[in-house]
């Protein structure tokens, strides 16, 4: 990678720690229903109340996904990813301080409204300070924080299942995420995250020209984009700075404009986010182990499972991010992706009939493998994809307004699968399956009439697919920028020689 890689690269890991919280603590439910200390300390809660541990969560989420709709830029990303942060602190310490079932569901419910923010703002964040041909896997980044906490979660919470003592199993693994929060246990991660947040991770150079700060803008471009004498980063900036002020002369009151001027681009956001709930990955996720269970599977055993599902997730998610989502494109991974999930949940669906019941020791391996199938696909072609194509798709005075729409809606449905989830499982058993698979199928027809590719486009650039304008500059223009481009480098080497000799003298 070119020296601004790098530094982008590692902005982009920091700003992941926000989606790990997401996929850690979405992922630790997994294995935390599945403990039978938990089971026995909670009183046996009915199948409709370990349901509404994963409802309260996700509702929690929603909320949070509504509050950036709200604050989000007024706040601007970095100070409401900190706010985030305090939030999942304080849900993770009730629920792991938890003494009873009703102290726990109030510890998910405000860590999922946390998490419901921060997973929409990261990704947000990140498309806005990656270069176009990058921003795949800078901005994928996010969805690889998801899938590497989930990842984590499982196999953390399969090594608590040998804890000695009953309450550690399910406690512990809860209280480990309370370090990466703002007050963690850990002073040292506690400044670390701080600073971070602070100083080196700089504003998004887009926020700022929307607030009229453009030379503070110039000066985070310049960071971020070191090939800043390159004639292409300064034209881009310039296009930027353009387009940004040709949008906030025409600014957007209201969400009936929204829908009115900018229709398509809103609903390909919010459809995208939704197809993900309706493909069934988070019941999947979240009920594996009662799958597994119905398998015949031993307690142990299924933990195991559940640790390599999250495995699988986290590696397949990383190579395609890595190879794939800024080579091939963010169009043809999403129809692959909900191609392959039509086929492969019609055979789970055949493998959990024929075998659910079984002594068939092979059997119930290919009704695994169908599990593993789909995580590998979901995770390989959709989990980064749609979380980075949902916010690049929007103009910047739209992004956390509709991508916060966008979250919400994918929360609010997930509610209603999840908290369906044990039941459905109990009462229809396999046949659940084939309402993912018909609400795939409808999505995956949305998206080949109505998505396009926005690989290697800037997000101004993008605008154009949809069929709205983008402003053109002229050579004078170019020009103007090329000048201030050198003056701001000129300053900040002559700022730099000045300090070099001041430490010399020291």
């Amino acid at each position: 990678m070119a020296g601004t890689s790098w530094y982008t690269f590692a902005i982009a890991l920091f700003a992941g720690i926000g989606t790990f919280l997401f996929g850690f603590d979405t992922g630790i439910a997994t294995t935390t229903i599945a403990h039978q200390s938990w089971i026995t300390y909670m009183d046996h809660p009915s199948k409709a109340l370990t349901g509404a541990v994963v409802a309260v969560y996700i509702a929690g989420e929603a909320g949070g996904a509504i509050l950036q709709t709200i604050v989000g830029d007024k706040l601007g990303r970095i100070r409401f990813m900190q706010m985030m942060c305090i939030i999942v602190t304080i849900g993770t310490v009730v629920q792991t301080a938890s003494v009873n079932f009703t102290m726990f569901l109030v510890g998910r419910a405000l860590a999922g409204f946390a998490v419901g923010g921060l997973v929409g703002t990261v990704p947000i964040y990140l498309s806005e300070i990656s270069a176009p041909h990058q921003r795949g896997l800078i901005g994928g980044i996010s969805g690889c924080g998801i899938s590497f906490g989930t990842m984590a979660s499982n196999w953390v919470g399969m090594a608590c299942g040998y804890a000695p003592v009953g309450a550690i199993q399910w406690r512990l693994p809860l209280g480990i995420q309370i370090p990466w929060g703002p007050y963690p246990m850990s002073i040292t991660t506690c400044i670390i995250l701080f600073i971070g947040l602070a100083t080196f991770m700089p504003d998004s150079p887009r926020q700022l020209i929307r607030k009229g700060h453009v030379d503070r803008a110039r000066i985070e471009y310049i960071k971020i984009r070191r090939d800043l004498h390159s004639t292409e980063a300064q034209e881009e900036f310039a296009l930027m700075h353009g387009q940004i002020e040709y949008e906030m002369e025409r600014e957007i009151k209201s969400y009936k404009e929204i829908f009115r001027l900018f229709r398509r681009r809103a609903m390909v956001s919010i459809a995208v986010q939704t197809m993900t709930s309706l493909t069934g990955v988070n019941v999947i996720q979240y009920y594996q182990t009662i799958l597994y269970k119905s398998l015949g599977i031993a307690p142990k055993t299924i933990l195991a499972l559940a640790g390599v599902y999250g495995t699988m997730a986290f590696v397949s998610n990383a190579l395609t991010t890595r190879f794939l989502t800024d080579q091939w494109g963010r169009r043809k991974m999403i129809l692959t992706g909900l191609a392959g999930i039509v086929v492969i949940e019609i055979y789970a669906a055949v493998m959990q009939l024929k075998f659910q019941d079984s002594d068939n020791e092979v059997g119930k391996g290919f009704a695994v493998l169908a599990i593993y199938l789909f995580v590998v696909t979901y995770y390989g072609m959709l989990n980064s994809t749609t979380w980075l194509y949902g916010a690049e798709v929007l103009p910047i005075a739209l992004r956390s307004k509709v991508m916060g729409i966008a979250a919400a809606s994918h929360f609010i449905v997930n509610v209603a699968l999840t908290e369906a989830g044990p039941s459905a499982f109990a009462t229809i058993k396999q046949n659940y399956y084939y309402v993912f698979v018909g609400c795939t199928l409808f999505f995956l027809v949305i998206a080949y009439f109505y998505f396009p590719e926005t690989r290697h486009k800037t997000l101004e650039e993008i605008g154009a697919a949809f069929g709205d304008k983008v402003v053109t500059l002229t050579d004078v223009e170019i020009a103007r920028e090329h000048s201030v481009f050198e003056a701001k480098a000129a300053a900040g080497h002559v700022e730099d020689e000045e300090a070099e000799r001041v430490h010399t003298k020291v």
